[in-house]
């Protein structure tokens, strides 16, 4: 079995060493391919990537429309039978995750797997600030607001060719856009893993400013719509439900 793990990048110099060594301490790494899609850097991420060329099986640098542009090319190259994400700021919660991806993706009847999250400090000892369980999926879920968290989400290729990749119109959440096509398809059969996977670093696009958290609910409102899950009673609890992360934090 191949996992494609894809890293969009751009001027990501600090923080992509980190990334790329988490990839490398896998224990399952002989099942990993991994691709990196740069957008141009020009802050050493670049050198990096070349540092490190011998544990990268796939990359590019060349300018693009944003990250959900850069993800979307990488879906077009991965070659794994599963697809997955691994940001350029964030790291595995243990070097054993790819493991327990392919050990749950002997299940053939399935084909997405997705597990928790635990937003962390930038740095060291990366304090956890937010944990984000999910749980497994119910259909009625949806229309409260939830989506398992994107980052832990492994999708396989030939399910991808069904819901489709992300939708570039958004410039935020193509990410929460993508899990309601992907768990509004009656195709989609999911597992949860119960368990951290995915160490993420506080500091995401989506929350740089009160200008992107509000084009961020403007454009989930638009994805609910579009999708036909819920309005403006969905994208409300969508935003409280976040509120109780912070107090299931894990120091």
């Amino acid at each position: 079995m191949k996992i494609s793990i894809i890293t969009a990048t751009y001027n990501c110099a600090t923080t992509l060493r980190d990334t790329i060594k988490s990839i490398s301490r896998q224990t399952a790494r002989q099942h990993i391919e991994y691709i990196i899609i740069d957008g141009n850097s020009n802050d050493g991420t670049l050198q990096i990537i070349k540092d490190y060329s011998n544990q990268i099986d796939h990359w590019i640098s060349e300018t693009d429309n944003g990250i959900y542009d850069a993800l979307n090319k990488g879906i077009q190259k991965a070659t794994g039978d599963w697809i997955g994400f691994l940001h350029a700021d964030d790291i595995f919660a243990h070097d054993h995750v790819i493991e327990k991806i392919i050990a749950a993706a002997e299940n053939k009847e399935i084909n997405a797997i997705y597990g928790d999250l635990q937003y962390v400090q930038q740095l060291p000892p990366h304090k956890v600030i937010r944990q984000w369980t999910s749980q497994s999926f119910q259909p009625k879920l949806l229309k409260r607001g939830w989506m398992p968290p994107h980052p832990t989400v492994y999708i396989t290729r030939n399910h991808y060719k069904t819901i489709g990749s992300f939708n570039t119109n958004y410039q935020i959440s193509a990410d929460y856009d993508l899990m309601l096509r992907l768990f509004s398809n009656s195709q989609t059969k999911s597992l949860y893993i119960n368990e951290t996977l995915i160490k993420m670093k506080i500091g995401g696009a989506s929350n740089q400013s009160i200008r992107n958290i509000i084009r961020k609910s403007t454009e989930d409102y638009l994805a609910l719509k579009r999708n036909r899950i819920g309005g403006l009673y969905s994208l409300a609890i969508k935003n409280i439900s976040k509120i109780n992360q912070f107090f299931h934090s894990q120091i």
